[in-house]
């Protein structure tokens, strides 16, 4: 028979993890922040602008924090102005709205800096807000960057911080639709 709505997209998350799970990274290094390039091997936080520049596809960025110092902001503009790019951002709604935090503008100022790019911030669920505390980004369906770091420049050169650079595409694809069934319950679009 036919399942009903809600049991196949179950089967779906379900089968998408069994995929990802089962996927074989062909290729995975660290990415460091460490104040003075400090860090003895890998790539430096920094670099994954370098890699947002290379999208030909898709961008799909989450962090808690970004700030205007982040070298991303710069990227992700150019990366907008591709109208076959598909850019996604997705934000902690009360960090990107704190007075006070140099540099950390609104939700709304994004979604106008980043025309093209669908952005969203995190809402409430079940009486209690939600806090966007994933931190990646991912370059056409098959580059994964998991980090430490927020979106900033602090984060980007004068942390300490870890991340994980793989390509591997059936595991980026399972974090980035991961994000999109999270879209309209707890992450909502900014207009």
């Amino acid at each position: 028979g036919v399942l009903p709505g809600a049991e196949v997209e179950r089967s779906v998350a379900v089968l998408q993890a069994i995929q990802g799970a089962a996927s074989r990274v062909s290729a995975a290094s660290p990415v460091w922040t460490a104040p003075g390039y400090g860090a003895g091997f890998g790539d430096v936080t920094t670099s994954i602008r370098d890699l947002v520049l290379t999208a030909r596809v898709s961008v799909t960025c989450s962090t808690f924090n970004f700030q205007r110092s982040s070298g991303l902001w710069d990227a992700l503009s150019t990366v907008c102005a591709r109208e076959y790019v598909d850019v996604r951002v997705y934000l902690d709604a009360r960090a990107a709205s704190r007075p006070g935090w140099r540099n950390s503008p609104m939700a709304s100022e994004i979604a106008r800096q980043l025309p093209g790019a669908k952005v969203f911030q995190t809402g409430s669920f079940d009486g209690h807000q939600v806090t966007n505390h994933a931190k990646f980004v991912a370059v056409d369906h098959r580059l994964l960057v998991v980090t430490s770091a927020n979106l900033s420049r602090s984060a980007e050169e004068f942390n300490v911080e870890l991340g994980l650079e793989v390509e591997d595409t059936a595991l980026t694809e399972t974090v980035e639709a991961q994000m999109r069934r999270l879209e309209g319950r707890v992450l909502h679009r900014v207009t």
